[in-house]
């Protein structure tokens, strides 16, 4: 499984948020995001403890990276619009992809978004459960 980095992030994630995915409100420079808030949410789903990973399978990781991206705020805007974009890049990395609609994809976002934060493994679930009832092979 291939993972994420930061350089990804910025270069093909938040450009293409940027360039395809903006409404009313545009997505600040990349340079505003919060230091180190990125960096953990890119780096926790693939977090190992004894060998073990605390996020097994592709499923796994792409709802926490989805969530993290989401409810930790790296970037002062477009949070939702950059989640997205990464859970899309990073399933395509992995040769995976949602088939769903873009209304669906976006009021489930907002969902998940505006989901209670404690507890959150709830949300979590339900964010496996789109993925797994969304995705296809490319």
């Amino acid at each position: 499984m291939q993972n994420l980095s930061l350089k990804e992030i910025e270069f093909v994630a938040f450009q293409l948020a940027q360039k395809f995915m903006t409404w009313n409100e545009p997505i600040p420079d990349f340079s505003s995001r919060f230091k180190g808030v990125l960096e953990s949410c890119i780096k926790t789903p693939f977090q190992k403890f004894s060998g073990k990973s605390l996020y097994p399978g592709l499923i796994s990781k792409s709802s926490t990276l989805f969530y993290l991206m989401i409810k930790n705020h790296p970037f002062q805007n477009g949070n939702k619009r950059i989640a997205t974009t990464t859970l899309m890049y990073f399933l395509y990395k992995n040769k995976k992809w949602l088939k769903v609609n873009n209304k669906e994809l976006y009021e489930f976002t907002v969902w998940v978004a505006s989901s209670p934060s404690k507890p959150k493994i709830h949300t979590i679930h339900a964010i496996e459960q789109f993925i797994k009832n969304h995705i296809v092979n490319i």
